[in-house]
């Protein structure tokens, strides 16, 4: 297969590093430099420079902002056969273009950012594939994330946002607060530490992609949530209801076994 990445930073280069050996692979790149690290593939910073090239499959690994964008510029000089794909973290927008684009689609979301997962030991991360695209491009990444070890979960647009929400509003609101109320230690401890470390990844990502992660329609309700929780954990602290504290460690213990 003709595989055509867009973009090389860190999940594109991934993807084209983990393609290059059984299909035959290029990468569009507008900034040469960040095409340094990319082996074994073609490699072109003009879009016309794709139509000879005749991708079977195409993967958007532009940074979130500019995805639609990217699509956009490359459109005309793909087959019309061409199954056009995305590996987005947030959706928005993405449904709508998909169904005046005149390509076949596959969506897919592989949940294990660079920031913080083992790209070469990935058994215990997730990736979730839409379950509204097409069926040979879902065969094709529910093979090269099986390959992987990925477990696979397959959702409508909808459950995927919904999921994301979900799973990474909370940790990165928990984070945004950890941040806000930061003071500088002489000598932190091993928690603090970890907790640091967790925030200097999550503040590392694009400014867009943890907008669009907290403008997410399903993320005030899991906020919400949050506020409700520390409202009864100030009220335990201010009474210091010892009681009522064993009951509120017993609830949240439960909650991550």
């Amino acid at each position: 297969m003709r595989i055509l990445v867009i973009g090389a930073g860190k999940m594109g280069s991934f993807f084209l590093d983990l393609l290059s050996f059984e299909h035959e692979t290029a990468v569009y790149e507008k900034d040469p430099k960040r095409m340094r690290f990319t082996y074994n593939c073609q490699r072109f910073t003009q879009a016309e420079e794709i139509k000879e090239f005749r991708p079977d499959l195409v993967i958007n690994a532009a940074t979130l902002k500019y995805t639609i964008q990217a699509f956009e510029e490359v459109m005309e000089f793909l087959p019309k056969e061409c199954i056009i794909s995305d590996i987005s973290s947030v959706k928005t927008g993405l449904k709508s273009f998909y169904a005046t684009c005149g390509h076949p689609y596959v969506s897919t979301h592989p949940m294990f950012g660079p920031t913080f997962a083992n790209l070469h030991q990935l058994s215990e991360e997730n990736a979730i594939i839409i379950k509204e695209g097409d069926y040979m491009g879902r065969i094709f990444f529910k093979e090269l994330y099986a390959k992987l070890g990925l477990n696979i979960y397959e959702y409508s647009f909808e459950e995927h946002d919904q999921t994301v929400a979900y799973s990474l509003s909370i940790p990165f609101v928990s984070t945004f607060v950890f941040s806000a109320v930061l003071k500088p230690l002489d000598a932190p401890g091993t928690t603090f530490k970890k907790h640091m470390s967790i925030a200097k990844g999550v503040l590392s990502e694009d400014d867009y992609l943890l907008q669009e992660i907290l403008f997410n329609p399903y993320t005030s309700e899991q906020v919400s949530d949050i506020r409700t929780e520390l409202k009864e954990l100030l009220e335990i602290i201010d009474t210091k209801d010892a009681g009522r504290m064993k009951k509120y460690l017993l609830k949240i213990r439960k909650n991550i076994h």
